[in-house]
Formats: C-alpha cells, structure tokens, sequence
C-alpha cells in the first residue's frame, strides 16, 4: 500500500511538473492555454445562455398563467352545475390552494362602427384573485368594480387602443346567442361600460380578452346558473399530473374532465423546451471544439517529450504510469477550465440583471425596446441541474480527449525514442 501511494505522487508531481516546464516550442504552451481558456468560454457561454433561456420561459409562463388557471375542471357539453359544492369538495385537496368559477364564451365588441372579435370571461372579481393575477395587472380601474347587472366590463390595453375606447365608455357586446321576435331573429346584444383596463403582456390577452361579472354572463349567454368551468390553482404548478390524478377522490359521481396548463399551451412550452435543447447541443460543440485542442495540444507535448519518457521507462516507469502522467495533464487543463468557466457562468447568470444594462448604458443600445418588445429585461433563471450537466459534459470531453495522447505516450519504445538524443 505504501508502493502504491508512493507511485500515485510520483505521477502526480512529474505530471505537474510538466505543466510548468518549458515546452521546446512556445506554440504547445499556446494551444493548451488555447485549450483552457475554450473549455472555459464554452462552459461559461452554456450556462447563461441556458440560464436566459429558463428566465424567459419562467417570465412567459408566469404571464400565462396570470391570466389562466393551472387547472380547470368541467363537465359534459361545456357547462358546470352546482359549481358552489363543487368548489368546497376540490378545495379539500391539499395540493389545491384556490378555485373560482368561470364562463368562457365568444363575442364581437361594436364601438362606433369599429367591430372586434374576443373572448369574454365571465368572473365573480372576489374569486379570481386567489386563481389569476389579472387584479395585479390593471392599469385603469380596477376588477373589483364588475358588480352583478352593473354590466362593466375590463378588455386589454391593446383592445382598448384598437376600439378607441377607456373607463367610462361604452360598447356594445354581441353574442352567438339569438332573440326571437315577431321581426325575426337578433343576436343577443348588450352595452357595456368600461371600468377597467389591463395590461397582461402577451398579445393574445392583451387584443382579444374580456371580462365581465359572471352573473351577467349567465344572463347574457342564457346559462342559468351554470358556469364553462371551475379555474384550480395549485401549491405547486408543476404537480399538475399528480393533482389530475388524484382529484378524483374529492369529486361526485359524474364525468369530470380537467385540463391543465401544460396541455392548454403544449405547442408553446414544446416549442420552449426543443429550442432550449438545441441550444445546449450547439453550444456544446464550443466545448467539443475545445477538448479537440486539449488532443492536439497533448500529442506534440508527447513528442516534445519523447526522450523523457524513454529515460523514465529506462528507470523502470510502467507504460500506465506514463500514460498516467500525460492524463493528470490534461485533467488539470480541464478541470481548471470547467472550474473557471462553471464559477464565471454561475456568476454571470446570477448577476445578469445588473450586466446587460451596464452594457447597454456603456453601448448606447437597447436589447429589448419596450415599444417593440413585451419583455425589456433579459431574465435569468439559474437551475443547479443546467450546471452540473455542462461542467460534467465539459468534464467528460476532457478525459476523453486526454486518453489517446497519453495512451499513445505510454507505446513509446525508449530505444527508438533516444536513438537520434
């Protein structure tokens, strides 16, 4: 045991050595600074682009479920009866921390000649708040002044400047829904006040949404006391799978159905999650690129070394100790790299909120103009997981690419390798 850890450190110490030394050619020193400093540029590059990418889907996804549930539990044909039992029994589950009742309908807003389709919502204000957090999102008025037959109602900011309308003005809704009279058949039509404007951030809500008291719906789209469904929401949105499995247990007898949020926006979030991977494997090759150098790099210190190793074998070095020498090489090369490039990723990606605007003040630019873009900050979500996966990839690349030079050192034949010292 103590031959064997007396061997360990002699490796060790002449594989560091090495890294010290003087290489006959200045150029070996630059390709494995090259080498380092790639790895650590790749790792430090991957890990904030995939920590901008997470902050970007956690900023849209937060947008999107302000405005919807993370669940919503129905019933056949589209309408939910005796929805005020329904809410006491789901609100029995542990994982559910809220529910409020909602009517989702169609409708064309008239304004002065000026007509536009959207969806209107029908809401009770006191129970959307603990499902939604569009009261946080209001610019004119507020949600609370939806009352039952006030007839208010709160539309987009974008819905808002296309009719040219704000609080106080009116507008007529009309529904699918039709009268029959003695001169023939009317869509349903009612005017509505505006109390309200909101500023959710995404286009779709923001130029196509529109809230009214959910007693007027009932009224207006003849639902008699039933509602489209009842909004969830939950501790924790990602518990969405288990929580639809599980709801079961706390509901009646009947056909239930419930969506949640990963299946209402499935496209998108794919669509997310595909870019993100690519992403990865693109910058990966950065890394790639870099543990390519460590093999060039490696191979002509072999060869500027050819003669000691000859010497060492001719002392009685083994061909792994040699081998193991040439690896502790390039494991120190890479993991100051993975180390240097991981610390700086971490760094950057937690403090990405105070760099890029130092940039743009420093440049004079704006990345994300506000009147062009929803988003004008670059958000940073840092996920541990992303990290360990970059620094052991880069970590992987880097043994791998060390073992074939030091595998070639350990075949040097000394006689062949002094012949011509």
């Amino acid at each position: 045991m103590h031959n064997f850890a007396m061997l360990n450190l002699y490796e060790l110490s002449i594989g560091v050595r090495y890294l010290r030394s003087k290489r006959r050619t200045g150029f070996v020193s630059f390709i494995s600074s090259v080498s380092f400093l790639g790895i650590a540029l790749g790792v430090l590059t991957l890990i904030t682009v995939l920590s901008v990418m997470n902050g970007f889907e956690k900023e849209l996804r937060e947008r999107i479920l302000g405005m919807t549930a993370h669940m919503t539990l129905s019933q056949g044909k589209g309408e939910l009866t005796e929805w005020e039992t329904l809410r006491e029994d789901v609100l029995k589950h542990p994982d559910i921390v809220g529910a409020a009742p909602n009517i989702l309908k169609q409708g064309m807003l008239s304004v002065k000649g000026e007509t536009t389709g959207a969806m209107v919502r029908g809401i009770m204000p006191e129970l959307e708040s603990q499902v939604g957090d569009t009261h946080k999102m209001m610019v004119e008025g507020s949600m609370d002044d939806l009352q039952a037959k006030g007839f208010g109602m709160v539309i987009g900011v974008e819905l808002a400047n296309q009719l040219d309308v704000g609080v106080g003005d009116k507008v007529m809704l009309l529904t699918p829904q039709t009268t029959f009279s003695l001169a023939g058949v009317f869509p349903r039509m009612k005017k509505f006040t505006i109390v309200g404007v909101f500023e959710a951030g995404m286009h779709e809500y923001d130029s196509g949404m529109a809230f009214i008291h959910m007693n007027d719906a009932q009224m207006l789209y003849q639902m008699k006391g039933a509602v489209s469904g009842l909004q969830l929401r939950l501790h924790d949105l990602f518990k969405v799978f288990e929580v639809n499995q599980s709801i079961g247990l706390y509901l009646p007898e009947g056909p239930f159905y419930a969506v949640n949020w990963t299946q209402q926006h499935a496209n998108f979030f794919r669509a997310i999650q595909m870019e993100k991977r690519m992403m990865f494997i693109v910058l990966a090759l950065i890394i790639a690129v870099a543990a390519f150098n460590i093999v060039s790099s490696m191979m002509m210190a072999v060869n500027d070394k050819r003669s000691d190793i000859a010497v060492l074998r001719t002392q009685g070095a083994q061909a792994k100790s040699i081998m193991l020498i040439f690896m502790i090489q390039g494991f120190v090369i890479g993991a100051l790299g993975v180390l240097i490039g991981g610390a700086a990723g971490v760094a950057v990606a937690l403090n990405i909120d105070v760099i890029v605007p130092f940039i743009e003040g420093l440049f004079g630019v704006q990345f994300f103009p506000g009147d062009v873009y929803y988003i004008t900050q670059i958000p940073s979500d840092l996920k541990w997981n992303d990290v360990f996966k970059v620094t052991g990839l880069a970590f992987v690349l880097t043994i791998f690419a060390t073992w074939y030079p030091a595998w070639k050192a350990s075949k040097i034949a000394p006689a062949e390798a002094l012949r011509y010292e």
